[in-house]
C-alpha cells in the first residue's frame, strides 16, 4: 500500500496535462462572459442579450429552452425567432450533454467551484446537502409558478441572470445572492447549489440523459481506489456504476447529471477516464 501511495505521489504527467480540462472549461466560461460584456463595455457586439436569450452577430438566435417552456406555460407564446433559438440550443445540448451548460457555460459554476476548492483547502467537512431530488421539485415549482402567475417568476431570482445584470448594467446589489451561493457551498453543502438545488441544472440534467458525448472509465481495471475522482467530481454519484460495475457492465457514465467537466480525467494518474461517445462501450 505504501509503495502504491509513493508511486501516486510523484505523477509523471506535466501540470498542464493534469489541468487541461479545467483550463479549457475556464477559458470557455470566461470567453462567453467576455463576448456578452464586450458590447456594452467596448461596443463590440458579437453577442447581444444574455444566457436566457441572445443573438450572434444580430443573426443567429439562441434561447434557453427552459425560458421558452416557462413562457409557454405562462401563456405567452414565444416569437418564431425565440422558438428557433430554443431549438438550436436544445439540439446542441442533446448532442454534447445537458449539464455541459453547467460546467462549460454557466458563470455561477465559477463561484461554486471556488467554494468547493476553498472548502477542500480549509478541510471543511461539516454540513448536509439536500436530498438529490430537491432540484427536480424546484424545477417543477418553477414551471408551476409560471403557469399559475402568468409571469416568468424564476427569471426574477435566477442567479445566472442576476450575475449578468451586475456585470452588464452595474447592478451590483444583484451579487448578494451570488455571495449567498458561495457561502452556502462553502459552509453548508459541498456542491450544494449546482448539485442539489439549482432547477436549471435539473432541467439540463434531464436533457443530458440522451447526450452523445460521454465520459468513460475505459481503463477501470487500472483504478487503485485513490478516490481522487470522487473528491473533485461535482456529481460523484455518477462515477460508481461505470467505475465499479455497480449495476452496469460497460464503462460509460450515462447519468444525465454528469457535467462532462473532465475533472476525473485530469486528476486520475492511472488515466482511467477518457472523453468519448455513448456508443463506445469498450474497456481498454
Amino acid at each position: 500500500m505504501n509503495a502504491r501511495r509513493a508511486d501516486r505521489a510523484a505523477p509523471s504527467r506535466p501540470w498542464l496535462v493534469r489541468q487541461r480540462w479545467l483550463l479549457l472549461r475556464r477559458a470557455s466560461q470566461l470567453a462567453i462572459l467576455a463576448l456578452f460584456v464586450a458590447g456594452p463595455w467596448l461596443g463590440v457586439w458579437v453577442l447581444k442579450g444574455n444566457l436566457s436569450a441572445s443573438l450572434i452577430f444580430d443573426t443567429v438566435p439562441l434561447t434557453d429552452p427552459l425560458l421558452a417552456l416557462q413562457s409557454m406555460l405562462a401563456g405567452h407564446w414565444p416569437y418564431v425567432t425565440a422558438l428557433t433559438g430554443a431549438a438550436i440550443v436544445l439540439v446542441f445540448y442533446l448532442l454534447v450533454g445537458g449539464r455541459v451548460f453547467c460546467s462549460w457555460v454557466c458563470p455561477v459554476n465559477l463561484v461554486a467551484d471556488a467554494a468547493a476548492w476553498l472548502r477542500r483547502r480549509l478541510g471543511i467537512k461539516t454540513g448536509r446537502a439536500p436530498d438529490a431530488d430537491t432540484r427536480l421539485w424546484l424545477l417543477a415549482g418553477v414551471l408551476a409558478a409560471a403557469a399559475v402567475s402568468g409571469t416568468l417568476v424564476w427569471e426574477w431570482v435566477n442567479p445566472v441572470s442576476l450575475l449578468h445584470r451586475a456585470l452588464i448594467f452595474g447592478l451590483w446589489g444583484s451579487l448578494l445572492p451570488i455571495a449567498g451561493i458561495f457561502l452556502y457551498d462553502l459552509l453548508i453543502a459541498n456542491h450544494g447549489w449546482c448539485g442539489h438545488v439549482c432547477p436549471v441544472g435539473a432541467f439540463y440534467g434531464l436533457l443530458g440523459r440522451l447526450a452523445l458525448i460521454r465520459v468513460s472509465a475505459a481503463r477501470r481495471d487500472a483504478c487503485d481506489d485513490c478516490m481522487d475522482c470522487f473528491v473533485v467530481c461535482p456529481e460523484p454519484q455518477v462515477i460508481r456504476p461505470a467505475l465499479k460495475q455497480a449495476g452496469q457492465s460497460h464503462p460509460l457514465i450515462l447519468a444525465g447529471d454528469c457535467t462532462n467537466c473532465g475533472r476525473c480525467i485530469d486528476v486520475c494518474d492511472r488515466q482511467v477516464f477518457k472523453m468519448t461517445h455513448r456508443f463506445d462501450q469498450r474497456s481498454a
